[in-house]
Formats: C-alpha cells, sequence, structure tokens
C-alpha cells in the first residue's frame, strides 16, 4: 500500500469512526430541562457506556444544548473528566430533588477531575457549554426541573 492509499484508508477510518459516535449520540433522547427561566435542550445519558463516551470528539454544541448524566441512584461522589472531549463544559451536580449540589468548569482534553461537592448525595450531573450556568446567573442551590425520576 503506497503512503496516498494509506492516508485514504487512514482518513476514512477517522470518518468511520467519527461517523459512528456521532450516530450512537444522536439515538440518546432529548429532553428539555428548566431551570429558572432558562431552558436547555439535554441529551439523556442513562447507560454506563453512554455516560462514559458522554460529549467526547464533539466539535460543537449548541449554546441552549447539553447532555444529562442520571447516574441511576444517588451516589455521595461523582466525579467527571475531559478526555477526548473538544469542547469546554460546565457541569452542574444535581441531587435527587433537583437541586444543584455545585458547579465546576471543565476544560478540553484533560485528565483533571471535577467532583460534585461531598455535602451532598448527586444523582444527574447536567453538562452544557463552558459558562452557561454563570452567564444566566445560576448557582448552587437552584432547582432543576424537568429530571426524569427525580422525587
Amino acid at each position: 500500500m503506497n503512503f496516498r492509499s494509506l492516508c485514504t484508508f487512514a482518513a476514512a477510518v477517522t470518518m468511520l469512526v467519527g461517523g459512528t459516535a456521532a450516530a450512537q449520540q444522536m439515538k440518546l433522547p432529548v429532553i428539555p430541562i428548566t431551570i429558572g427561566f432558562y431552558t436547555i435542550q439535554a441529551e439523556v445519558a442513562t447507560t454506563e457506556a453512554q455516560r462514559e463516551e458522554g460529549m467526547m470528539l464533539r466539535k460543537w454544541i449548541g449554546s441552549n444544548e447539553g447532555m444529562l448524566f442520571d447516574l441511576g441512584r444517588p451516589a455521595l461522589l461523582e466525579c467527571m473528566w475531559m478526555k477526548n472531549t473538544l469542547l469546554p463544559l460546565s457541569v452542574a451536580f444535581i441531587d435527587e430533588t433537583g437541586k444543584i449540589i455545585n458547579i465546576e468548569d471543565m476544560q478540553p482534553q484533560t485528565d483533571d477531575q471535577h467532583c460534585s461537592n461531598r455535602s451532598s448525595h448527586v444523582r444527574y450531573a447536567l453538562e452544557a457549554p463552558l459558562g452557561w450556568f454563570s452567564q444566566k446567573h445560576i448557582a448552587p442551590g437552584a432547582l432543576v426541573e424537568g429530571l426524569p425520576n427525580a422525587k
């Protein structure tokens, strides 16, 4: 195989892998999540595989779009990281009643751990474009509405 053929093959594989990841993520249900006056259209990741993939390899996100990670059970500590995630994001950790526990800003392609505050059990994590929460003056204690299976 010559160099040109090898480059063409590598490009085809990259498009196939990227297309497959995007196609899998597009199958996630999208629900409106409301916090105060603001609504974000959130893809809902409920399985371990969906939560592990998260927003990896995405090159853009709409200004009012995000991803909701439903952990399925309350946990004392939940952490997120940005390995293979190309976009800067903010994440809100939310308890099972819908109250935001803490919000963390995350930089792309880092291995830094961004964790929930140990003061409360967390059930959900809502990722949004970097600064989405602060731009809308959403802070810990705010109530999130529209969460699936919230108590």
